[in-house]
């Protein structure tokens, strides 16, 4: 659930977390960083309206 691999905007949803850990309920899948909950859709405006700023935050190994 990545919103077209975080490439479209219009409907749908993504997987979205919480980077402090502080989810919307009091257990483990809650309060994960990187799955916690769908988004409210795909849209910047949704994405930040599910709870967070809307920003993607990306990892690359070395």
């Amino acid at each position: 659930m990545t919103c077209g691999n975080w490439t479209k905007s219009g409907e749908g949803a993504a997987m979205v977390g919480h980077h402090d850990r502080a989810g919307l309920r009091d257990d483990a899948p809650s309060r994960s960083w990187n799955v916690s909950h769908p988004s409210r859709g795909c849209s910047p405006d949704a994405l930040k309206s599910s709870g967070g700023a809307g920003l993607l935050y990306c990892f690359a190994a070395n």
